[in-house]
């Protein structure tokens, strides 16, 4: 069965509501009538409280939090390894990185960990150091790799011992000669003669290889058994079975080990590149969150990377898209707001439509789509309308909000007033909260023409004691915060919802000026009312881009 490609649906920063909502419900529409694709709802920053109490009262999971859609290292080609472990011989090694055409073999515990790396450098450089007599010795090799490695088999002996001690010879002279060069230990590639065989048992070699598949007497074997004296036998002649012995070594003795450079699955590639080029391996190991070794990627894996695939709900602005945006494949977007600044590589499916929330939107999608709204949505999308619309009460509500709102509320089997109240107050109860987390809890970034960049954060609240209460916290707070994230102007709205009206807070140089000019009105102790104004979209925005806006104001 293939495997479904994955596409997040995401949000803007600071979500409310309906950005969370919407996300939900349209992984729900979509996860309904395609199979290709598995839909996943994902959030781009923390819930506040309103939507936390929405989602707990119809049950339901909040989504994934998604900081950041760049690319990452598991959205490469990993290139897969094949097992390999540390007792395995260089040639055992060699012949797998041929077969897997890869350069280099990570070595991995039983239990999947990485344990050292091997290259064919590597491998190439111990072929190449043909004049160390001890190199088996020091490398502890296991006489049964020794017999693989030059296609031989021990014919006596313990095969599973290794050998530990002694230097290898060829053995060409006569055995009196024999006796000045060979030691107690060394391992003896040998002809036919028993005489020589009988001779390299007198001195206690430890191993005596035969080459040209030759059978050595019972004699010899009997000497040898008694003297624990391993015997193999080779099918090749004497140069090359000495060619191919230093391959018999375990792979341990010249793995690397220490300061491997490794990437995790969870690294973006904006990070790992620098990596890359200074150490400029030929491949690098990956580890998987598991604390796993799967494989290797290389420079060249960048040429081929699958970028995520994204569709963004509630939003259009580059500002308010999740991190590394530009990094991501954008396959719609679904918005209520006005045109913003994203950029797409290629057409794309927008919906863009003037209404109050972008659940309303969902809401005809179900309808398009001939879906049955399941009740936990249907409460989901109708709680959207509801905050969005500040219960239809937001001059952007429109008709069609109303009627999206009443028929969710009569699947969702819940009153509209009762529940819009319930709803309002558990977003509104912000006593434990810093005014860090007040001020950001909804806030959105904005870019006029002359790059004036401006932040509006909103709090709405059926309590007027409760929003002056706030204002006191937050006025020293938009000071501080000021001047961060590029943004030099910062406004608040302090909504009343029941009197539908804004007090707006204000701070930065040029911003006073900007407020005044955008609704003809004074300041009041440092604020501005705003009487009838609770849409941050469609009354706060409009007339202060037109002023930021204006040419040969004082202020610009």
């Amino acid at each position: 069965m293939k495997k479904q490609e994955k596409i997040f649906v995401i949000g803007h920063k600071n979500p409310d509501t309906d950005s969370i909502c919407s996300a939900i419900a349209y992984c729900d529409i979509k996860n309904r009538t395609t199979q290709d694709s598995k839909y996943i709802a994902k959030r781009a920053g923390q819930i506040n409280e309103e939507t936390e109490y929405v989602l707990n009262r119809f049950g339901v999971q909040p989504p994934g939090y998604l900081s950041n859609i760049g690319t990452q290292v598991k959205d490469m080609d990993i290139r897969l390894s094949p097992e390999a472990n540390k007792s395995m011989s260089l040639k055992n090694a060699w012949d797998l990185m041929q077969e897997n055409s890869i350069v280099s073999l990570p070595i991995r515990e039983k239990d999947g960990t990485l344990e050292g790396l091997i290259t064919i450098g590597d491998i190439a450089k111990t072929y190449m150091d043909t004049t160390d007599s001890y190199l088996l010795s020091r490398a502890r090799t296991q006489y049964q790799r020794i017999a693989e490695t030059i296609g031989g088999k021990v014919v006596e002996g313990n095969g599973h011992g290794y050998f530990v001690q002694g230097k290898i010879m060829v053995a060409t002279a006569n055995p009196d000669k024999m006796k000045e060069y060979v030691e107690e230990n060394d391992m003896i590639i040998m002809g036919n003669r028993e005489e020589d065989h009988l001779q390299a048992i007198e001195q206690n070699v430890s191993c005596i290889i035969v080459g040209l598949g030759i059978e050595v007497t019972e004699k010899v074997l009997k000497l040898a058994h008694e003297k624990d004296i391993i015997i193999i036998s080779s099918p090749y002649d004497t140069f090359t079975i000495s060619r191919l012995i230093n391959q018999s070594i375990p792979v341990k003795y010249i793995m690397k080990t220490e300061n491997l450079v490794t990437f995790n699955t969870e690294d973006f590639t904006d990070d790992i590149q620098d990596v890359m080029i200074k150490h400029r391996h030929r491949a690098f190991p990956v580890i998987d969150k598991k604390g796993k070794c799967i494989g290797t990627i290389s420079r060249r894996n960048f040429l081929d990377m699958h970028r995520k695939k994204v569709v963004l709900v509630d939003h259009n602005e580059k500002d308010q898209a999740v991190d590394n945006i530009d990094k991501a494949e954008i396959m719609e977007i679904i918005d209520h707001h006005k045109l913003g600044t994203l950029q797409t590589m290629q057409p794309i499916s927008f919906r863009n439509q003037p209404v109050g929330c972008t659940g309303t939107i969902m809401y005809q999608m179900y309808g398009e789509q001939k879906l049955e709204i399941p009740p936990k949505i249907a409460g989901l999308l109708c709680a959207a309308i509801i905050s969005d619309t500040l219960m239809f009460r937001s001059p952007t509500c429109t008709l069609q909000d109303k009627m999206a709102a009443g028929a969710l509320a009569l699947i969702a089997d819940i009153s509209i007033e009762e529940f819009a109240r319930e709803m309002f107050k558990a977003g509104s109860n912000l006593k434990d909260k810093s005014p860090e987390e007040i001020f950001y809890q909804d806030y959105k970034k904005f870019i006029a023409e002359g790059d004036v960049c401006f932040g509006v954060g909103q709090i709405s609240s059926m309590d007027a004691d409760e929003l002056k209460e706030i204002k006191e916290r937050l006025l020293p707070f938009m000071v501080s915060e000021c001047g961060r994230h590029g943004v030099s102007r910062v406004y608040f709205m302090l909504t009343n919802i029941m009197e539908q009206s804004t007090e707006l807070l204000f701070y930065g140089e040029g911003s006073e000026e900007m407020a005044v000019n955008a609704f003809k009105m004074q300041p009041e102790n440092g604020t501005i009312y705003l009487k009838g104004v609770v849409s941050r979209k469609k009354q706060l925005i409009p007339p202060l881009m037109e002023a930021a806006q204006m040419s040969g104001s004082d202020y610009v």
